[in-house]
């Protein structure tokens, strides 16, 4: 769901992300809100000759609902933490904020809460900046807390609304689910309903998007199809997960890996490389070890690519390769999707499983696809 992302700080022992598309949304909420909202003459006069103050009210608002988000999302994070969910952190990112759990929450009460927990938070943040506001009034703060304070008490309240929406991955969905979860005792059935509801909203979206555009709403238009071609494809991918999830619950990484995998040494030529492995086996990257198995990084064919071909003869790989990172590794301890999230997320086909700093296998997509695939059909995954 995410690309490169920076860890910001940690709240209440939860690490916050930030994914650079979030940035986009910080710039276009400060623009809509400066030459918007702040700057419609008939609500806010005094501030026509004001685009300074505008832009920095309109900063202030998109920083402002950001905290929102984080707060919402944290509601989420401690209510699953209760719950004994683990938590990778919350990321922000252009659609919002998504507090990243790794696990589905035990029962359908614990989803049923944590699913909760978010918009009850949102609403204590809206009432507290209508309270806020009332009181700026009262003792004359003047437009720019009021106006700012009063967007955030009404975005806070319209968040709320539109997360309820029963349909997955939204907090109304997920509270729908829980509640077809208890009734029917199938976390699959729950979520595979939830989930088309999600995806049929998301479809219900893009068509106003359409309407939005032919009345001549372009940015509208544009924002709409957006969100709901994201809905639909976080639906989709929420219940593909989920079959994933529970077809892979008990597995460990060491019966997929293939062990004893193709190494290169440091001191063989590239041309070589190229020759007796490349073209051999088909692979787009090798682990470099020394010591016999002690993985000192990788080489890949980009790595190669960028070498002119004239020097392959008197190149070898210690003067290419480049150390291994969470990019194109894994730890024996982890969980087998934790490997497949990571290879979709990195577009890699490959991770080389180290135990510690010392090579123990190689973990494939393509293994782990047939293994998932052939469950699926072979059994109901409930």
């Amino acid at each position: 769901m995410f690309g490169p992302r920076f860890h910001i700080l940690n709240l209440f022992g939860f690490p916050i992300y930030v994914d650079l598309s979030w940035f986009i949304i910080v710039v276009l909420i400060t623009w809509s809100l400066a030459e918007g909202l702040f700057g419609a003459e008939q609500w806010y006069p005094e501030l026509a000759d004001e685009p300074t103050l505008r832009w920095a009210m309109g900063f202030a608002g998109a920083i402002g609902l950001f905290v929102s988000v984080v707060l919402h999302e944290l509601g989420h994070a401690k209510v699953a933490e209760w719950f004994g969910v683990p938590m990778k952190g919350i990321t922000l990112f252009i659609f919002g904020g998504v507090a990243e759990m790794t696990q589905e929450p035990p029962s359908a009460k614990a989803e049923f809460w944590v699913a909760i927990a978010g918009p009850i938070v949102s609403v204590a943040v809206g009432c507290t900046a209508a309270v806020l506001w009332g009181a700026g009034h009262f003792v004359g703060l003047g437009v720019p807390f009021t106006s700012v304070i009063g967007y955030l008490a009404i975005i806070n309240i319209v968040l709320v609304v539109f997360n309820m929406i029963p349909a997955f991955p939204l907090d109304g969905g997920r509270v729908l689910r829980s509640i077809i979860w208890a009734w029917s005792g199938q976390l699959n059935k729950a979520t595979r309903v939830t989930s088309q509801i999600g995806s049929g909203f998301g479809i219900a979206l893009m068509i106003l998007a359409v309407l939005r555009l032919i009345m001549g709403d372009i940015l509208g238009a544009v924002w709409w199809f957006l969100i709901g071609m994201f809905l639909r494809a976080a639906a989709q991918m929420s219940y593909q997960r989920l079959l994933a999830r529970r077809a892979l619950e008990g597995e460990t990484l060491e019966r997929f890996m293939k062990q004893n995998p193709v190494t290169l040494n440091v001191d063989v030529p590239i041309d070589r490389v190229v020759d007796d492995f490349l073209y051999r086996y088909n692979y787009k990257m090798f682990p470099v070890v020394e010591d016999g198995d002690r993985v000192v990084g990788c080489i890949t064919i980009n790595q190669i690519k960028a070498l002119p071909r004239e020097k392959w003869e008197q190149t070898r790989v210690s003067d290419v390769y480049e150390p291994c990172d969470d990019t194109n590794t894994i730890q024996l301890d982890k969980d087998p999707l934790d490997a497949l999230t990571a290879m979709s997320q990195t577009q890699r086909s490959r991770l080389i499983v180290l135990e510690g700093d010392r090579l123990v296998g190689i973990v494939s997509l393509k293994d782990l696809m047939d293994f998932l695939s052939m469950k699926i059909e072979l059994e109901e995954v409930r």
